[in-house]
C-alpha cells in the first residue's frame, strides 16, 4: 500500500511541472512513465510535451549492443551520451510473433526509432519500430536472401524517415560481376531498386549539388585502395564510384585487418565509415604464455575533395591514447559521422572481458574527446551486432 502512496502525490503536481521534470531524463525512462498510471501517461503523450521531447533527443547520440543469452533473452544495451547509465531493451517479446525462438538473428543497422535485424537462419531481414512495436518482414533483395556473413557494416545504411513518420530506407553496395552496384529498400512501398554507380569526374561537391548530405557506402577496402559509393542523402541522383588511394602503409608490409581482429601478429586495424576510415596501431604483448597485442596509436583519415586519396585529419593526443592503451586479443570498430563529428567505437576482448572505448572527434574544431562509459556486465553473453545510431523520438 505504502509503494503507491509516492505515486499518488507526484501524479497530484501541476502537469507543466512534471513535464519539466521528464525533460530531465533519458527517452527509455520517459516511455516507462506510460505504464505507472493514466495521468502521467496522459501527460507523456501531450503533444507539446513530445514535441519538446524530440526536440531535445533528436541531439542525442546512441550506441547498441545486441546480446544474446538463450535465444529468448536477447536485450538491446543502449547508452546515450545525455545519460550516465546503461539502458536494457527486451527485444525478444517483439519479434516473437513474427520469428521462431530458434532463430539466429544479427543486428545490423539502426537510424531513428528503427532497428534491422538478419535472420542468419531463414536468411531474413526484420525491421523494428522500437516506439510503435511493430515487425516487419523485408522482401529479398535482388542479390535473393542473405546471411549474416553477408553483411558489411562499412557497406550498408539504414535512413530513417522524418520524426514520428514510419518509413525509412536501407541502402547497401555490392560488386557484382565486378561492377559496383548500389540497393536501395524503400518502406514506402515494399520494394527494392538497384543502380550501377557511375566512375567519379570532378569534385564531390560539385558533382552532388542539391543532393543533401552524402551516403558513402563502402564496396571494397583494400590495403592500398578502396573502391567507396557515393550518393546525395535525397536518393534523387545515380551513385558515383571513388577509389581512394591510401599511401599511409608504404612502410606498414604486414598483414592489415578490416573491422575485426585477432591479436594474431596484425598490427594494422583499419576501421571505414560514411566516408572516413581509423586507422588502429598496435605492438605485440608476449608475456610468455600468449602472445596478444596492446594499443598503440589511433589515426582519422577522410576522403580526399575529389574523392581520389585517403588524407590523414587527425591523431589522438598522446595524452589520451594513455588513457586507453590497453592490452587485447580480440577488437573490432565501427566509425559514423553527423553533423561535423566523427564518433568512433573499439570494442576489445581481453582473456574473456570485454572494453568498449567510445571516441568523438569534432573536424572544425580539430578536438578529440573520450566519453567515459559506465561499467557493463558482458561476462557470458553472445555478442551478436553493435552499432552507433540517433533520432531516437518519442510518438
Amino acid at each position: 500500500m505504502d509503494n503507491h502512496r509516492p505515486t499518488v502525490g507526484f501524479s497530484c503536481l501541476p502537469s507543466e511541472l512534471l513535464q519539466s521534470i521528464f525533460l530531465r531524463l533519458a527517452l527509455p525512462d520517459i516511455v516507462r512513465l506510460r505504464s505507472i498510471n493514466k495521468s502521467i501517461a496522459s501527460i507523456v503523450s501531450d503533444k507539446d510535451f513530445v514535441r519538446d521531447c524530440n526536440t531535445q533527443f533528436l541531439s542525442a547520440n546512441w550506441l547498441f549492443i545486441y546480446s544474446k543469452g538463450w535465444r529468448r533473452d536477447s536485450v538491446l544495451h543502449g547508452f546515450t551520451d545525455q545519460s550516465d547509465h546503461w539502458f536494457k531493451i527486451p527485444i525478444a517479446g517483439l519479434l516473437m510473433p513474427v520469428i521462431h525462438a530458434t532463430e539466429d538473428l544479427y543486428f545490423l543497422a539502426a537510424s531513428g526509432n528503427f532497428f534491422l535485424f538478419v535472420s542468419n537462419t531463414r536468411k531474413e531481414l526484420l525491421s523494428v519500430n522500437l516506439m510503435k512495436r511493430t515487425v516487419k518482414k523485408i522482401p529479398p533483395s535482388p542479390l535473393g536472401p542473405r546471411g549474416t556473413s553477408s553483411w558489411r557494416r562499412s557497406g550498408m545504411k539504414l535512413v530513417a524517415g522524418p520524426p514520428g513518420s514510419d518509413s525509412f530506407r536501407f541502402l547497401f553496395a555490392e560488386l557484382v560481376e565486378n561492377r559496383p552496384i548500389m540497393f536501395e529498400y524503400n518502406s514506402d512501398d515494399d520494394k527494392w531498386q538497384s543502380m550501377e554507380a557511375e566512375e567519379n569526374h570532378g569534385d564531390l561537391p560539385r558533382v552532388f549539388e542539391g543532393a543533401g548530405p552524402l551516403i558513402f557506402l563502402s564496396v571494397v577496402n583494400g590495403t592500398n585502395e578502396s573502391v567507396v559509393l557515393a550518393i546525395g542523402s535525397q536518393g534523387n541522383n545515380t551513385p558515383v564510384v571513388l577509389r581512394p588511394r591510401f599511401s599511409g602503409g608504404a612502410i606498414e608490409q604486414r598483414q592489415v585487418a578490416v573491422g575485426f581482429s585477432w591479436g594474431n601478429g596484425i598490427n594494422r586495424l583499419q576501421v571505414y565509415g560514411d566516408g572516413y576510415m581509423m586507422i588502429v596501431r598496435s605492438d605485440d604483448v608476449d608475456d610468455g604464455n600468449t602472445k596478444e597485442r596492446v594499443l598503440k596509436e589511433i589515426e582519422m583519415w577522410g576522403l580526399s575533395p575529389n574523392g581520389r586519396r585517403w588524407e590523414r585529419i587527425s591523431k589522438l593526443p598522446g595524452a589520451t591514447m594513455e588513457q586507453i592503451k590497453r592490452a587485447y586479443g580480440v577488437i573490432m570498430g565501427c566509425v559514423e559521422e553527423r553533423n561535423g563529428t566523427i564518433r568512433a567505437l573499439l570494442m576489445s576482448n581481453y582473456r574473456g572481458l570485454w572494453h568498449i572505448i567510445w571516441l568523438s572527434y569534432d573536424i572544425g574544431r580539430d578536438d578529440w574527446t573520450l566519453l567515459p562509459l559506465p561499467d557493463f556486465d558482458m561476462k557470458g553473453l553472445n555478442m551478436a551486432g553493435i552499432t552507433f545510431s540517433s533520432g531516437l523520438t518519442l510518438v
